[in-house]
């Protein structure tokens, strides 16, 4: 199985990145996983974003649908792009220490 290492913490990791062990995710976490998509600052609306995919998926077992993480957010699709380069799916989810969405690619 891949690892995805940080100085001296090691984190098993699926072949796309996606945190292996869900149960092991804080923020020290996210801010790690985080640098693999590039963000070396985890901001207030990163925050909202990786609590609110967090919060959905422990309420409902599943990733919310894009639209809904626009709608629910406040934000448009653009702007989440320039917070996670990869997307709502690949990197809010991957650094939210949630496994990779079923249909993302």
């Amino acid at each position: 199985m891949p690892t995805y290492k940080v100085e001296d913490r090691t984190y098993e990791v699926d072949d796309d990145g996606f945190l292996q062990e869900p149960e092991l995710w804080n923020e020290d976490v996210a801010r790690d996983l985080a640098l693999t998509e590039g963000i070396t600052e985890l901001t207030a609306p990163h925050w909202q974003l990786i609590q609110y995919i967090r919060k959905y998926f422990y309420s409902y077992g599943v990733a919310p649908m894009v639209r809904k993480v626009c709608r629910d957010n406040k934000m448009d699709l653009d702007q989440i792009y320039q917070l996670f380069r990869s997307g709502p799916a690949k990197g809010a989810c991957k650094v939210a220490g949630l496994a990779k969405p079923t249909g993302c690619v």
